[in-house]
């Protein structure tokens, strides 16, 4: 064993211990669509006066302190982008509850009352504040009178805690009782003293306490309280015949403190905890039967060195897992079956290096299978580089350019692709070595996998098949693709989600299948005539429509209830509008921004001229995947980016693995004799052909389990995964292939 083998095994082995130590001591941060619980977005909306750059800061502590207060269990407050706040509440499960509680700007202040208001300034009271003024002018009380009010006095800041009690002796029942600091207790008690000096029954002996320009309290001075002196004491309480709900709401958000800024809730997303559980334990089949499927594949077509790239998948797996936990990554479902799809991701590198192996050995460029291995890897270097990065690019757009679960996505694509090459490059390499210099390896290559050309190999060498004889030909096939694909998106149009559209989305579980006409037939009868109905699986039932309030989400409840025996609410989505527009122009700029760095990677490691041709395929891979999906009537939403971005990333790598033999046959060529070019293109297509079917057949194992094990939440991502895998197979091979054959002959 020489020295750089030793090197690679002790690596290996610190990577899988380090692996195995963080995997068992650090859990891993599961999103909400896999745990159950309530998202929300909030967006602050400062006016000039309280515009800082600490301003959205200071309202995540703030909303720190009212979630605290709410006592939900490891909840997640984190600023996104300039203006946005994300706040998960894992086990919540009334947005609209939840949403009221933090976008409260809980402005709290105390004023003298300097009289009633004539009916009058009705219409100033109903208009609120001007933003002139530093005080409410004309606020009605809690029966409804108007009063007059002078500036606040006490803000606050001046309060130091604030807690919901229950007298019963009383009969008060609930009220909020205040505490406030030592400065608050001066102004409070020259507040009352002041207010002591009316008569009793004056108005203006009174002191209104308002709560974000509402008055909440506003109790007369009682008469024993002497003027000037005032409350001593530093508390007071507030009564507004609350019940316990209520009074502890004021008393968290009085606790809380008032948010710097007003907030707007522009994102509202609901998973229950069951479904959360279904795609957890879904997820964990379509992994655990895709993974199974691909070691069985790769062992029956490599032998022993795919018995032991099957070794380096579970050591991928442990990897991955690690890495997000050590991250703090948070998992969502996307990021799970970005999870899975890593998976055949990982076994393309194990292809690159197995199949160069057995050019060099069948070639007799290598004598034994230890020497053609070495040269495999060497060989296959390059293109296990190029296509990772192209695909590490489109992780990094998702992660950049999405939001949300898609993003996530994006994250666990990203360590999925460096984790395969780790395992491969690494783990499997030095497995491969210890093992092909057995002494018993020798005497039997033939076990290696590597001393035979396998069975596509072989194929093509008998029958010769010269595939670029007419480029063009191949190019008005995938024009004819492009054209039905257009008329799909021309005469059907396109679904979009509420992501990129706005509105409300929410799913149910029906004990029963319910007929989609049915449920539009009751939905209009209810008074939504434009509301869109899907049913996926047996019992699914999705109803989407445009912004809804509590009383509208509550008759689409009722309306989906009388058709079947039983609807439980298993997602609930809000996005709003202007979010909606900012998602749909943040796709378009991703798609776009891919396309371009993809065309300036491929320039700069290869020409200007097969960078143009594999974009061009990209392009085509695109329009026909949005086309097929268009046909069909599925949803082009969140997750359908995240396929999209991912088949640019997939379907790139077959390019880059044809072009980047071709550009070693060519650098050969140019050396022996004058080549056409397109029939070295022909010959590094033929050549790299047994890596694309056997690369193309582990992915589609793996999609084909996500797709049947990945249950409804993934069926429609597989689908695109799988469509994005046959079309990005095709194109990279008659589409970019002969495209590249036809600019390179009209440069002559």
């Amino acid at each position: 064993m020489t020295r750089a083998q030793r090197i690679r095994g002790l690596l290996a082995l610190a990577i899988v211990a380090l692996s195995l130590y963080v995997a068992m001591s650090v859990p891993v941060h599961l999103g909400l669509d896999l745990r159950g619980g309530t998202q929300i977005v909030l967006e602050t909306r400062p006016t000039a006066d309280d515009a800082g750059p600490d301003t959205v800061d200071r309202t995540v502590e703030v909303l720190r302190g009212r979630v605290d207060a709410l006592g939900v269990a490891e909840p997640t407050i984190v600023r996104s982008g300039s203006d946005r706040i994300v706040v998960e509440l894992p086990g919540v499960q009334d947005p609209a509850e939840a949403a009221e509680v933090l976008g409260r700007t809980a402005r709290l202040s105390f004023h003298h009352v300097l009289g009633t208001a004539p009916d009058a300034d009705a219409t100033e009271a109903a208009a609120g504040p001007r933003p002139d003024q530093s005080r409410p002018p004309v606020l009605p009380d809690e029966s409804g009178q108007l009063l007059r009010l002078d500036a606040a006095v006490m803000t606050g800041k001046d309060v130091e805690k604030a807690a919901a009690r229950f007298d019963a002796q009383s009969g008060a029942g609930w009220h909020v009782t205040v505490e406030f600091k030592d400065a608050g207790r001066d102004r409070w008690a020259a507040l009352t003293g002041e207010a002591a000096c009316r008569p009793a029954g004056d108005p203006a002996r009174r002191v209104a306490i308002v709560l974000d320009d509402r008055i909440v309290s506003s109790p007369q001075v009682d008469p024993s309280v002497r003027c000037g002196a005032g409350i001593g004491g530093g508390s007071t309480q507030i009564n507004g015949a609350f019940d316990d709900g209520e009074a502890r709401e004021l008393a968290l958000l009085v606790n809380g403190g008032a948010l710097p800024v007003p907030v707007e809730t522009v994102e509202e997303r609901t998973v229950g905890p069951t479904l959360g559980a279904q795609a957890i334990t879904a997820s964990v089949w379509a992994a655990a039967v895709g993974s199974t499927l691909t070691a069985l594949f790769v062992i029956a077509v490599y032998r022993l060195l795919g018995a032991l790239a099957a070794v380096a998948l579970l050591c991928y797996g442990l990897i991955s897992y690690a890495a997000l936990a050590a991250l703090g990554a948070t998992l969502t479902l996307p990021g799970l079956a970005g999870f899975v799809l890593a998976i055949g991701m990982a076994v393309d590198a194990n292809v690159l290096v197995f199949e160069r192996a057995r050019e060099e050995y069948a070639a007799h460029h290598r004598p034994t299978p230890r020497s053609a291995l070495a040269a495999g890897f060497r060989n296959a270097l390059s293109a296990i580089a190029d296509s990772n990065i192209t695909t590490l690019i489109a992780a990094g757009l998702l992660f950049l350019l999405a939001s949300g679960p898609v993003r996530g996505f994006g994250v666990t694509l990203g360590i999925g692709v460096l984790a395969s090459m780790v395992s491969a490059l690494v783990i499997t390499r030095a497995l491969a070595e210890l093992a092909v210099s057995r002494p018993g390896l020798r005497r039997r290559p033939h076990l290696t996998g590597i001393a035979h050309t396998g069975a596509v190999r072989d194929r093509l060498a008998r029958g010769n098949p010269r595939l670029m004889r007419h480029p063009r030909r191949w190019l008005a096939a995938s024009a004819a693709a492009l054209v039905v694909a257009g008329a799909g998106i021309a005469l059907r149009g396109l679904d979009f989600g509420i992501e990129f559209t706005g509105g409300r989305q929410v799913e149910y579980a029906t004990a029963t299948p319910v007929d989609p006409d049915r449920a539009r037939a009751a939905l209009a009868d209810a008074g939504f005539p434009h509301a869109v109905v899907q049913t996926s699986g047996e019992n699914r039932l999705t109803v989407r429509t445009g912004q809804l309030t509590t009383a509208q989400a509550n008759a689409v409840g009722a309306a989906v209830g009388d058709l079947t025996s039983r609807a439980d609410e298993l997602r609930d989505e809000t996005i709003g509008p202007s979010l909606g527009k900012e998602l749909r122009r943040g796709a378009l700029i991703a798609l776009a921004v891919a396309l371009g760095a993809q065309l300036v990677y491929l320039a700069v490691r290869f020409r200007l001229l097969l960078g143009t041709a594999a974009v061009a395929a990209l392009a085509h891979d695109v329009v026909i995947l949005v086309g097929v999906f268009a046909w069909l009537g599925k949803p082009v939403d969140g997750v359908f980016l995240a396929a999209l971005l991912t088949v640019i990333g997939y379907s790139v790598n077959d390019s880059v693995v044809v072009f980047d033999r071709l550009r070693e046959l060519t650098r050969h060529a140019d050396k022996e004799c004058e080549t056409p070019f397109r029939d070295i293109a022909g010959r590094a297509l033929q050549q790299t052909l047994p890596r694309t079917v056997n690369t193309g057949t582990g992915a589609a194992l793996i999609l084909t389990a996500l797709a049947g094990f990945g249950g409804d939440s993934l069926t429609d991502f597989a689908l695109a995964l799988l469509i994005g895998l046959a079309v990005g197979t095709y194109s990279s091979m008659f589409t970019a292939t002969p495209l590249a054959v036809v600019l390179q002959e009209r440069r002559r």
